[in-house]
């Protein structure tokens, strides 16, 4: 995968960011945390190929378009047929369309936070799109929470590889653990909320 990052960046340079974080989006095993930190350490080698601003811009505007491409299936399940889904097939989960009301309801409340927050957490940054289109969130909030939120962590990853240099790897090498971490425990939570309603369904 590193060499075929190196390739993409190479022969297509800002272009070939901007592609690559599309596509991370989309597939998140392609670790922004390897791109944008590899696309600094090559604006650092060869300033007179890449700029680092022009890395920062095109890695951002990469990464916002491949949120916009969670937003709109989301939007399109809309609150209505999730409700549906759920009253057909949530029993299985215990999930109900009152838990969806729910849920909704506090994505109405923290969305913009959720989105800017979301977007600088490994492992939930490309979901967060989801409940925004679920929730019909407007797209211009959407928008500017997302790329306020993507030029954080894209600037951080890209000045973390433009002043580490050839150790550019350490970035993903520390952060690929946090991850880890944060998808666990998303799946722990999930895991002992199912149980929880179980309980309560048996109870009563």
């Amino acid at each position: 995968m590193l060499e075929w990052i190196i390739d993409t960046i190479n022969s297509l340079g800002y272009w070939g960011i901007a592609l690559l974080m599309f596509v991370e989006n989309l597939f998140p095993p392609i670790p922004s945390e390897l791109i944008m930190p590899l696309a600094g350490f090559t604006a650092r080698a060869t300033p007179d190929k890449l700029n680092i601003f022009g890395v920062f811009f095109a890695g951002l505007f990469g990464s916002v378009a491949g949120a916009l491409i969670w937003y709109y299936p989301g939007k399109f399940l809309s609150e209505k047929r999730l409700k549906t889904l759920a009253d057909k097939y949530g029993k299985w989960l215990t999930i109900s369309s009152h838990d969806i009301t729910k849920a909704n309801a506090w994505f109405y409340r923290q969305g913009k936070k959720a989105v800017l927050i979301g977007r600088l957490v490994p492992g939930i940054r490309t979901l967060i799109s989801i409940p925004a289109g679920i929730s019909c969130m407007p797209l211009l909030p959407f928008l500017f929470y997302t790329t306020l939120g993507s030029a954080a962590w894209v600037g951080l990853l890209t000045y973390s590889g433009y002043v580490l240099g050839s150790q550019y790897e350490l970035v993903d090498e520390y952060l690929a653990p946090v991850s880890k971490i944060v998808l666990g425990i998303l799946v722990l939570a999930f895991v002992a909320w199912i149980l929880k309603r179980r309980r309560k369904s048996t109870r009563s």
